[in-house]
């Protein structure tokens, strides 16, 4: 998702801050994150593996599985098995669905393109304490009893969302549960978008949890006074 200005004709104009990702795919561009959670855990790279959708869960009714870990990055010697977790999360957005404009685009052979029909944002919110906090809060306490780590890949705009660097990042995997890995989007000489690791740093779960709560319960007199504006008779 990338902000545009309206240009003089009611067209697409310039481009206007960061993009953000929305596509999880997008982060599994030539495999970098992979190779970037093994630096991170100083796997030897021509001896790292990867696997995916790794269930780590199972049903109490049907004994299936419940729950899986996105993917797990991993070094093998002999018996000597070491591995990390990793998930991906993009942004959702809110806002009217996008057909009006894939239909738009169809019908429209002009360039540049028409600007959007309806205003959208990316949806920290939902992307990040009603979707990914909870994944963590299953994920990371059984990995560490395990005695590995959870890697969490996001964008730029995501992790600034949530409070951003730490003012002393830490690199030192026995200070955390959560490998941070966080990404941006640089244009390349072409004009195409690269994928390129902006930061990384290992918080706790309960320092990840809090960011990514990112709000705090308002005064009683505040929740009371917006109460009574909505109370209505039965």
């Amino acid at each position: 998702m990338q902000r545009y200005t309206k240009d003089y004709n009611g067209r697409l104009g310039e481009s206007v801050g960061e993009p953000v990702i929305m596509c999880p795919r997008r982060f599994q561009a030539e495999g970098l994150v992979y190779k970037w959670v093994a630096q991170a855990a100083n796997f030897p790279l021509q001896e790292t593996k990867v696997a995916n959708e790794v269930p780590f869960m199972r049903s109490t009714e049907t004994n299936k599985p419940a729950g899986k870990i996105d993917m797990i990055v991993a070094h093998q010697q002999g018996d000597d098995l070491k591995w990390h977790g990793l998930e991906i999360q993009a942004v959702y957005f809110s806002g009217q669905g996008m057909t009006s404009e894939f239909e738009a685009l169809r019908d429209d052979l002009q360039e540049p393109p028409p600007f959007p029909s309806a205003n959208r944002r990316p949806d920290w919110r939902s992307s990040s304490a009603k979707r990914l906090m909870p994944q963590l809060q299953i994920k990371a306490p059984t990995v560490r009893r395990w005695g590995a780590k959870l890697a969490v890949v996001v964008d730029q705009p995501f992790f600034d969302a949530i409070g951003g660097s730490s003012s002393q990042p830490s690199h030192d995997l026995n200070e955390g549960d959560i490998i941070w890995i966080v990404v941006c989007l640089e244009r390349t000489g072409n004009g195409a978008l690269q994928l390129v690791r902006a930061h990384w740093e290992i918080l706790t779960l309960e320092d990840s949890n809090t960011r990514l709560q990112a709000a705090e319960t308002i005064s009683r007199e505040s929740f009371e006074t917006t109460l009574r504006s909505r109370l209505r008779p039965l």
